[in-house]
């Protein structure tokens, strides 16, 4: 059973930053894509950053930036370094992963998910 467990979140001001990880574990080898997603109040889900198993990423144009995603493969863990964090930024997070080795990553096709990190960023 896959499980992911993101940990990191707070209360930071304007400007600030925060480092968000991700475990993973109950699965052997490598997920194909993996991503962090947030969801504010009464906002859709949206996708924040991902991470192909080759190692290519992609950014939401608002995070662009400020916003790094990584994976330590030896861990099984996910980061997201953010920076220059804003007001807007103020959601929960929530990690993905699937292993669909034919899909591209894309919020459609993730099939596991964590419970979510809350981030407050006060102006």
């Amino acid at each position: 059973q896959v499980q992911l467990m993101e940990s990191g979140g707070g209360s930071v001001q304007a400007g600030g930053s925060l480092r968000l990880s991700c475990a993973a574990s109950g699965y052997a080898g490598s997920s194909t894509c993996m991503g962090w997603f947030r969801q504010a109040p009464g906002k859709e889900r949206e996708g924040v950053a991902q991470i192909h198993r080759a190692g290519y990423t992609t950014y939401a144009d608002s995070v662009k930036g400020r916003f790094t995603i990584s994976k330590d493969n030896a861990k099984n863990t996910l980061y997201l370094q953010m920076n220059s964090l804003r007001p807007e930024d103020t959601a929960m997070y929530y990690c993905a992963a699937h292993f669909k080795s034919w899909a591209v990553c894309r919020a459609t096709n993730y099939n596991y998910w964590g419970q979510g990190t809350q981030v407050t960023v006060s102006s």
